[in-house]
């Protein structure tokens, strides 16, 4: 056990030093070297925005689900003649109601607009049997809901209060979802990553395999060239990486915002400290080309013996 993490350290310190014996047993060019880039800068690219993506999911669900716990919606159901006097005695029975803040009756136009993306702009709202709806915004302590619903069916009977619950639920338990998928995304990214820089070794490996005997000959051993392999793979990892994650981060950055393209897409991307988040990018991927860079070179070596 002493000896391994021996030999894991001493590889670890060798990637700043460097061998330049060691080294020439890597070739510094060709298809190894661009795959193992190009895997590193697509990785990184792709998980920058599954984390952007996964954060971002989050905020909106928190955001639309404070909104929406703060405020309910009473609609009243009656006839034309009888719904002037019944918007008034909701009013008047909610204005007495511990725990509501505010409460008003939606004008003729803001129902107009909230019908509107699915009639148009010119529905006749004034000539159609339309509820009546009031917005009902609530104090930080929220009011009884149950009690308020068996007030409002004794005095207002037209009247139906949504309290947004099923709203917020689902919201709660989408976003949550979202976040394992988001977070398993990055996860199943870094194994893809893993795989192909151990594919690009064992090629490397592979085609070197004279340049390896020839350096046991003259008494090196196998962790002693499986330093050169770990170290320029987790160095092109590294720099594949790092070109990635800035290209993932400026196609976040450009993202077009809510006045170009609708209220959906309002938040999406990162905010404040998370944008320091995908600069621990670079450094993981380093880590998984070193780990797995070393576990398939020192397997190599061990069956060329």
């Amino acid at each position: 056990m002493r000896v391994r993490a021996g030999n894991t350290l001493g590889m670890a310190l060798s990637l700043v030093a460097g061998d330049k014996q060691a080294d020439r047993a890597v070739p510094p060019t060709g298809f190894t070297a661009q795959l193992t880039v190009f895997a590193a800068g697509a990785m990184a690219f792709l998980a920058v925005f599954a984390l952007a993506l996964s954060l971002a999911t989050g905020r909106l669900a928190d955001r639309w689900a404070a909104e929406l716990a703060r405020t309910s919606t009473l609609r009243i159901s009656a006839p034309a003649d009888q719904m002037a006097a019944q918007t008034q005695a909701a009013l008047r029975l909610l204005q007495t109601t511990p725990g509501v803040a505010e409460a008003r009756a939606l004008t003729a136009d803001e129902q107009r607009d909230l019908l509107e993306p699915w009639f148009g702009p010119d529905l006749p709202v004034e000539t159609l049997p339309i509820p009546q709806l009031i917005e009902i915004v609530e104090t930080g302590e929220g009011y009884d809901a149950i009690g308020l619903r068996a007030r409002l069916q004794a005095e207002v009977p037209g009247a139906l209060l949504d309290d947004h619950t099923r709203w917020r639920e689902p919201l709660v338990a989408a976003a949550g979802r979202l976040r394992v998928l988001g977070w398993l995304a990055i996860g199943l990214i870094a194994a893809a990553t893993a795989a192909m820089i151990t594919l690009a070794a064992q090629a490397a490996l592979s085609a070197n395999a004279q340049v390896i005997r020839v350096l046991r000959l003259v008494g090196a051993r196998d962790v002693y060239i499986a330093r050169a392999f770990v170290r320029r793979f987790t160095l092109r990892a590294l720099s594949g990486a790092a070109v990635g994650t800035v290209a993932g981060m400026l196609a976040v950055l450009l993202l077009p915002d809510a006045d170009v393209a609708g209220g959906f897409l309002t938040g999406l991307g990162f905010s404040g400290w998370h944008w320091v988040l995908p600069l621990l990018i670079p450094p993981l991927a380093a880590l998984v080309a070193f780990a797995a860079t070393r576990a398939a070179a020192l397997r190599s070596l061990k069956e060329q013996s």
